[in-house]
């Protein structure tokens, strides 16, 4: 299986939060595994008759395929793979799990963790037509800039003299037209924006989207050790499990908890849409000490593909300690491999585990990479599921309906990331205190809480119809 790129790459959040998505493995390298095509050539038609060999033979539905599909009734390779697999997307199975993309974008995003634009993920307010930041990457040139978690963006344009309120483009075009405003992601690509600080102090902004690295934990607030009343508690924020850089940063992380004697953790994955099988393994890992040897997830294709069933053991990891209490925040953009390692704890957690802040996506599924290297095709297909130690992997509805404890909280984006003040952190730590009882329980179709001021029960990530490939797996990202 480790040649056939197993990812749990996220959950692509459009609109009304559609997906796409992939469960991330050990390593894409290797050679292709079959069905090969049977041309050189990257025509149309070859790249069609690829992607269907892919499906007929690997599909982790193959009684969910529509076989009288033509490829010749549609003018893209996606079109195509989206027809094909329409009736697993009418039984919410694979909602645009499959899909292609680029082989060089998505190898730049895995191994150096490189990507090109403003370095923001934003947050879209549908009741308000208000836009705003809610998480800044600070290798990325909008963040000394003045982009900050919580600046609201007020006007976009290609000069000063142009600019656009974004209220007017939310009322004309919705979110496709404050992101066509933005430009699309390559190097070099300027905007002027008109934004608005938490203090409520404006200012007008140019910023050029660069190549900038996505350090997967923040050193500003991604993992620290939170005094709760004399109690040390755990937090680590992981923005994703793609990059590979993630293993170093946990790893350092839950070093400092091991010696600072941590037992209880918050793992706030609210915007982490997925990514790396085997960073997900190593989470596992690294929260599981005393479960060595015993099972984390077990990972299952088709019938015909059973040879290739996995079971994952835990394994012991020098900087591990074992989780006695853990509270997961997530939201509808939180998929694939957070939901495995959420999932994959329940287990030995039981009522010890809790999801703060909203029902996640639902993606118990994930992906392997097929390659039609000459045309920089790489093919995402649904392959396997992932099950824990107890067989549960039915959450297609996400997370909210089989998890012990449940705990609405809201994403409070005028408290930074990291803050006990934040309003799923602070809930976070209630539960860890004080049990489930504080806890107000999410509905299985909720995906926000209340609303105040620039926090909304509207606001919904800002996502592409057409990402790239490291907007499929930082939904949100600009």
């Amino acid at each position: 299986m480790n040649n056939f790129g197993r990812v749990a790459i996220g959950a692509l959040l459009a609109g009304s939060l559609a997906a796409c998505g992939s469960d991330g493995g050990p390593t894409f390298g290797g050679p292709t595994p079959t069905p090969t095509s049977s041309t050189g050539q990257c025509s149309l038609s070859a790249r069609q008759a690829f992607a269907r060999d892919v499906i007929d033979e690997w599909y982790l539905f193959p009684n969910l395929v529509n076989t009288a599909a033509q490829p010749s009734a549609y003018n893209s390779v996606q079109g195509y793979l989206d027809a094909l697999v329409a009736p697993a997307r009418a039984q919410g199975r694979d909602r645009f799990f499959t899909y292609v993309t680029s082989i060089r974008e998505e190898n730049q995003l895995i191994n150096s963790g490189s990507t090109a634009g403003f370095g923001v993920r934003l947050g879209y307010d549908t009741a308000n037509n208000r836009v705003f930041v809610i998480e800044a990457f600070e290798s990325g040139p909008a963040f000394p800039r003045g982009f900050d978690r919580g600046v609201e963006l007020l006007a976009i344009g290609t000069t000063a003299g142009n600019l656009q309120s974004v209220s007017s483009l939310m009322a004309s075009g919705g979110p496709d037209a404050v992101q066509e405003a933005l430009g699309p992601s390559d190097p070099g690509v300027s905007r002027v924006f008109q934004i608005r600080q938490l203090n409520g102090t404006t200012s007008t902004v140019t910023v050029s989207k660069t190549e900038f690295a996505l350090d997967p934990v923040s050193d500003r607030y991604g993992a620290r050790v939170i005094n709760d009343n004399g109690k040390r508690v755990g937090y680590i924020n992981l923005r994703t499990f793609i990059v590979e850089d993630a293993e170093q940063d946990l790893r350092a992380a839950f070093n400092t908890f091991r010696q600072q004697g941590v037992t209880e953790v918050i793992l706030d994955l609210r915007y982490n849409g997925g990514g790396l099988v085997r960073i997900a393994e190593l989470l596992g890992d690294l929260m599981g000490r005393d479960y060595a040897g015993q099972v984390f997830s077990r990972t299952t294709l088709r019938p015909s593909k059973s040879s290739e069933n996995e079971t994952d053991l835990f394994e012991v990891q020098p900087e591990a300690i074992t989780v006695t209490k853990l509270a997961v925040i997530g939201r509808g953009g939180t998929a694939s491999a957070s939901e495995l390692v959420t999932n994959s704890m329940i287990p030995y957690l039981g009522n010890n585990l809790a999801l703060v802040g909203a029902n996640t996506f639902g993606k118990p599924v994930g992906q392997f990479a097929f390659d039609l290297e000459a045309c920089d095709d790489r093919i995402r297909a649904v392959t396997f599921q992932t099950v824990n130690a107890d067989g549960q992997g039915e959450y297609y509805n996400g997370l909210a309906a089989v998890v012990p404890n449940t705990c609405a909280a809201d994403d409070d984006i005028s408290v930074q990331l990291g803050d006990p003040a934040e309003d799923s952190i602070a809930q976070a730590l209630s539960f860890l205190r004080n049990g489930a009882a504080t806890c107000t329980p999410i509905t299985a179709n909720a995906q926000s809480a209340r609303s105040a001021g620039s926090r909304s029960s509207e606001r919904r990530v800002l996502q592409p119809s057409n990402p790239t490939a490291a907007q499929r797996e930082i939904p949100g990202l600009f």
